[in-house]
């Protein structure tokens, strides 16, 4: 879905010491510098990625396509197309994908759960690059 297509904009943003109270809905991009106490999902019909930066906190359920998180997760997180852990993301909780690419230093607290049980998952180690 992401290999050679273009990713979908960031339109929306949760600026850093912003906090958002309640369950989220978003269509396309969204970056989260904040905090959101809640669940965060994309919209199905359309392809979407959400970013967690190194400053943000999400308390709830994440579903989006593409994933990217460098920040705190506290529970599950699901993309259905590509997950991106970057080397300070911190998921308390279970993650279920279809592709991961987990970063040197990158930490989860729960079980690894491949989106398609019959198939064997595409999992990348990304390596330091000197």
């Amino acid at each position: 879905m992401f290999g050679k297509k273009a990713q979908p904009p960031i339109k929306s943003l949760i600026a850093q010491g912003s906090r958002i109270d309640g369950n989220m809905k978003f269509t396309e991009g969204l970056r989260i510098d904040g905090e959101v106490v809640g669940n965060t999902s994309a919209s199905p019909e359309q392809p979407s990625i959400l970013v967690i930066s190194e400053s943000a906190i999400v308390q709830g359920e994440v579903h989006a396509d593409h994933v990217i998180i460098n920040g705190t997760v506290h529970g599950p997180v699901h993309a259905r197309e590509l997950l991106e852990l970057q080397p300070k993301a911190r998921i308390e909780g279970d993650v279920y994908y279809k592709a991961l690419e987990m970063h040197q230093g990158a930490m989860i607290t729960g079980q690894l759960r491949p989106l398609d049980a019959g198939e064997k998952p595409l999992l990348k180690l990304a390596a330091n690059n000197p």
